[in-house]
């Protein structure tokens, strides 16, 4: 039983999405992230947008005119969401189908500021890290004690999740090796029987070769 909570504790720290970065990107770039991302599932985003001071030399808060077009795909390359949005917001989604989600932004304008690049910062919460649990507890009024409880039973439900969406890639992984296993065969037996066809056309042409110059 301690194995197992060892193994969900490892799991969960090793399939924790959180990510925070920050990127530079000009006015007519385009930057996509990747995330996998299991079915049914959360997916907060959060960012914030600086604009370049030549003057300083470093970044300062944008202006509220400009913001970043955030757009969100899913494996089947269908949109979820496309929006344009302010300089700094919260953009919250959740996924129907297991695999990787795009998540794209672009600036709203190509004729801001001259060329003048952009900061943005980028912070990426997947399942339970997405659950604002400070408003969840004051909301359903929850004691400390609830409130805890309530997270240990999200986190073993995002791990399922997770077990659930490796074993589906795993599945995806097996599907795809078959495939090209049968592909492979298919390939070698078109290419022996073209091989076996040449070679018998070929005797026969011979063999009339010689007939006709009666060397045989």
């Amino acid at each position: 039983m301690l194995k197992y909570a060892i193994f969900l504790f490892v799991l969960h720290v090793f399939f924790k999405s959180t990510t925070g970065l920050y990127f530079h990107i000009g006015e007519t770039e385009r930057k996509c992230f990747i995330e996998e991302i299991p079915d049914e599932t959360t997916v907060l985003v959060n960012y914030k947008v600086e604009l370049y001071d030549p003057r300083s030399g470093g970044f300062m808060p944008s202006s509220p005119g400009i913001g970043m077009h955030v757009e969100v795909r899913d494996p089947d390359d269908k949109t979820i969401l496309s929006r344009v949005y302010s300089s700094e917001g919260r953009i919250s989604f959740t996924s129907h189908i297991p695999g990787e989600h795009i998540i794209c932004l672009y600036s709203n304008s190509t004729a801001w500021f001259g060329g003048t690049q952009l900061r943005v910062h980028l912070d990426i919460q997947v399942g339970e890290q997405a659950i604002d649990y400070a408003n969840v507890a004051q909301k359903e009024k929850l004691s400390e004690l609830q409130l805890r409880i309530r997270q240990l039973l999200d986190q073993v439900e995002q791990i399922t999740k997770e077990q659930s969406y490796q074993r589906y890639r795993e599945e995806r992984f097996r599907q795809t090796s078959e495939s090209t296993n049968q592909r492979v065969l298919w390939w070698s037996l078109t290419q022996t029987i073209v091989l076996l066809v040449m070679g018998a056309w070929q005797m026969r042409h011979l063999k009339s070769f010689f007939e006709a110059k009666k060397l045989v």
